[in-house]
């Protein structure tokens, strides 16, 4: 579903930029092409300024870091947002494949969930990392995109359900970035952890993201601080092992220490992007560690 619409919504800005530039400017189509190209970089370079411009207002405390450090950061984290939603997620058929979900392993089955205006493509990178490192690896997409987390958990709860049947296996670890932590949460309220045997998290807003007043749909609203999601979530026990891993620079989950939740281990990642995790060898190692300890 979100592949399509973001195909969709790219080639209709382009097309929006060059029609511009062609009667405002009146220049010529390839110079009409550039300037359109030179609209989609700049429209998504003000988007990350001002994730990170938020990012410092609302902070937390964070360790310090060098401003070269910073500004290799902030880089990366604007040349991956392009990848990712100029790339991989609206061509994601090119990089996911169906999951791969072979029975009798032996090992629980690690189940990745994505976070807020993403798709099971964002994983493209972190599944092959989890599969060479021995890892039975599958993906889920949340629909509808955009919904309050209560309406994604179904989405989730019918994938637990189909990954346990194709191996075998009773139960799955569940990986989360950002929102997906909060749609996993909602699935052990409703369903219990019968098939669930411990929950990860990168970057989960637990308590909330003050960047949820400038998203749309119910989610956005959902993961405000203080929302009634949140506090009706806030007592539910969690019932099995739960880690998450707290980025202090993150820029997208604000205050960051909101992260952290009180029945969960708290572990911090390196210093980061909020999606640059997800491409990360660093972090990618440290979820290979966690899960084989998780198996051990």
């Amino acid at each position: 579903m979100l592949p399509p619409l973001l195909l969709l919504w790219i080639s209709g800005e382009a097309g929006l930029y060059f029609f511009l530039a062609r009667s405002v400017f009146h220049v010529t189509d390839s110079t009409a092409a550039l300037l359109a190209l030179a609209g989609i970089l700049l429209a998504r370079a003000n988007i990350n300024a001002l994730t990170w411009l938020a990012s410092r207002l609302f902070g937390s405390p964070a360790p310090a870091l060098g401003a070269a450090r910073w500004l290799l950061m902030l880089i990366k984290e604007y040349l991956l947002f392009l990848l990712t939603f100029l790339v991989v997620l609206p061509l994601e058929r090119l990089w996911m494949p169906a999951d791969r979900l072979p029975a009798g392993t032996g090992k629980t089955p690690v189940l990745l969930i994505h976070g807020y205006g993403c798709s099971r493509g964002v994983w493209w990178l972190m599944r092959r990392r989890l599969e060479r490192a021995g890892h039975v690896v599958a993906s889920v997409s949340l629909f509808p995109p955009a919904a309050a987390i209560g309406r994604l958990v179904p989405s989730l709860g019918q994938r637990i359900a189909e990954v346990c049947a194709a191996t075998g296996r009773p139960q799955v670890i569940l990986v989360a970035h950002s929102m997906g932590g909060l749609v996993a949460r909602s699935h052990l309220a409703r369903h219990g952890h019968a098939q669930v045997a411990r929950l990860i998290t990168l970057s989960t807003p637990h308590q909330g993201s003050e960047l949820g007043r400038f998203g749309y749909g119910g989610a956005a609203r959902d993961m405000l601080p203080g929302s009634l999601w949140l506090r009706d979530m806030a007592d539910q026990p969690m019932g099995i092992p739960a880690i998450s891993l707290r980025n202090p620079f993150d820029n997208y989950v604000m205050p960051q220490d909101n992260q952290r939740h009180p029945c969960m281990q708290d572990l911090e990642l390196p210093p980061v992007g909020h999606l640059t995790e997800l491409y990360d060898a660093r972090v990618a190692q440290l979820l290979i560690t966690l899960l084989n300890d998780a198996h051990d």
